[in-house]
């Protein structure tokens, strides 16, 4: 599947439950002083999220141009020592403004990589929060994942697109490329290296940060998540070199 069948193929399967789709929004933020370059799917969300700004649909999916070189998300200082880190990327997102939550991000994340993309399920880890109960109740009662590929974290499981303003816990699914590369299965402490990859993240936005680091709760609770294009395009052409995609062999040829 050469990556912009991957990208249509995410994007059409989020149209199809119901989301709007929304084009990519600009690499530097507008009146955002808080970020130089967009790092992530939500930013140009970030004041729906807050209930600062409305939109008439209350669900979306979009292809975000990221650049990943400072700040709280810094990527520089990886590329050319891993094979699944760049400072430009492109982020899959679906994200959802009060409509849904933690149960329908979970069925959707998993009806998209193992029946849209035919992901093999025994390749596949989950990681979630440590205090949240629930989502670890949703993979393992709901989606019947199995509990030895589930691990707990902390930090690495409640993300922020910076020091300030929306976040949340989240849940991430792994894929394992397999055991000739280095790398330890999702644990806290330990380096996944390019063996288990993050792929996808299920971020649910709870609360916003203020500049004291006090969390309040955001007028609703929202979903927001993100996919790297080059990361899930390697794992449909059967690499686990990001620079062996057709995003990049042309280019480097």
């Amino acid at each position: 599947m050469q990556s912009s069948e991957v990208r249509k193929t995410f994007l059409d399967f989020f149209v199809q439950k119901g989301h709007k789709e929304v084009v990519s929004s600009g690499l530097v933020p507008i009146n955002d002083p808080t970020l130089m370059f967009s790092n992530s799917g939500m930013n140009q969300f970030k004041d729906v999220f807050l209930g600062t700004e409305k939109v008439d649909f209350d669900k979306a999916t979009s292809s975000q141009k990221c650049v990943r070189a400072g700040g709280k998300h810094n990527d520089l200082d990886n590329v050319g020592f891993t094979l699944r880190h760049h400072t430009f990327f492109e982020m899959l997102g679906n994200f959802s403004f009060g409509d849904y939550f933690k149960e329908q991000a979970i069925e959707l994340a998993w009806e998209l990589l193992t029946e849209k993309f035919k992901l093999d399920k025994d390749k596949l880890w989950v990681t979630v929060h440590v205090d949240d109960k629930e989502s670890e109740d949703i993979w393992l009662n709901k989606i019947k994942f199995p509990a030895e590929r589930l691990s707990r974290l902390n930090e690495d499981n409640f993300w922020s697109m910076g020091d300030t303003g929306p976040c949340g816990p989240c849940s991430e699914i792994f894929y394992d490329h397999g055991e000739n590369l280095p790398g330890d299965a999702p644990q806290e402490g330990l380096d996944t290296g390019d063996r288990f990859v993050e792929i996808y993240n299920l971020v649910f936005m709870q609360y916003n940060r203020d500049h004291n680091g006090k969390l309040s709760n955001l007028p609703k609770q929202c979903v927001d998540t993100g996919m790297g294009l080059e990361r899930i395009t390697a794992v449909m052409q059967n690499t686990s070199d990001n620079y062996e995609t057709d995003i990049f062999k042309e280019i480097i040829n």
